[in-house]
């Protein structure tokens, strides 16, 4: 959800959904993530660690929630976990978000050209300078999506990095973190 540019807003447990049962019980709801749409619209969504977490009870509460987003014009989605190297992968590159990761002025293009075709992380790495100072920014640009890896796949010195819209070599090749 951080890169969907329809998007304009992000925000952690924003919200309780209250309802009542057929039996006239008040039950409730904490969505995990609430996304506001340009159009603005909205999505409430979840996101268990494995789709069978929280059982009958989330099962019960996301059809409520999602009634009830269906009634005013939003969206309900149940999220299915991310593949234990992907999300580790997300993880690691999430700390290289900020802005200060990507270096001194004339590195971002630097490390950009040095993966103009693809090439293993550390090749391209050395190319564009000190890895000390490089490697971050390189973080920061795949983040970013301004070259891109297989991010299915784990993340080390040799892993094929290439430049942005390239596909790379497996499924899991991703434009930045989408």
């Amino acid at each position: 959800m951080d890169y969907d540019l329809e998007l304009t807003g992000l925000a952690g447990r924003p919200v309780r959904v209250l309802w009542r049962e057929e039996r006239g019980r008040v039950r409730s709801w904490v969505p995990q993530l609430f996304a506001r749409y340009r159009d603005g619209t909205g999505l409430l969504a979840d996101c268990p660690s494995h789709m069978e977490a929280g059982g009958d009870r989330a099962v019960k509460a996301a059809e409520a929630v999602s009634a009830a987003c269906e009634e005013i014009g939003w969206a309900y989605r149940r999220l299915a976990p991310l593949d234990d190297v992907l999300a580790a992968n997300l993880k690691w590159l999430a700390g290289y978000r900020h802005p200060r990761n990507a270096g001194r002025p004339g590195l971002t293009p630097a490390v950009v050209e040095a993966f103009a075709r693809p090439r293993p992380l550390i090749e391209g790495v050395e190319a564009a300078g000190d890895p000390i100072e490089v490697l971050p920014v390189v973080f920061h640009a795949l983040w970013h999506g301004r070259v891109t890896a297989d991010l299915e796949a784990p993340l080390h010195e040799r892993v094929l990095v290439g430049p942005a819209g390239w596909n790379g070599p497996g499924p899991g090749a991703v434009g930045g973190v989408r």
